[in-house]
C-alpha cells in the first residue's frame, strides 16, 4: 500500500483515493469505525462511505494521498 495509512486520515481534511483504475477526491466529514468514515465527494457533493469504495478490496493501485 502506498501513500498513506488510514489510521492517520482526519477529519475535515481532503484526500484522493486510487483504487482498481479509480480515482476518488473527497472530504471526511465523521469517524464510523477504525477503518470507515463517512466522506463526502469533492466534485459531485454526494455523501458515501469508504467501506463502499473499498466493498470489492483493495486493488494494487491502492492508494491514498491528502490533497
Amino acid at each position: 500500500m502506498k501513500g498513506i495509512s488510514l489510521n492517520v486520515i482526519r477529519l475535515n481534511k481532503k484526500y484522493r483515493l486510487k483504487n482498481y483504475g479509480d480515482t476518488y477526491e473527497f472530504e471526511v466529514m465523521e469517524f464510523l469505525s477504525s477503518e470507515n468514515f463517512k466522506l463526502k465527494d469533492i466534485n459531485t457533493l454526494e455523501y458515501y462511505e469508504l467501506a463502499e469504495l473499498t466493498a470489492f478490496g483493495r486493488g494494487k493501485d491502492f492508494e491514498i494521498r491528502e490533497i
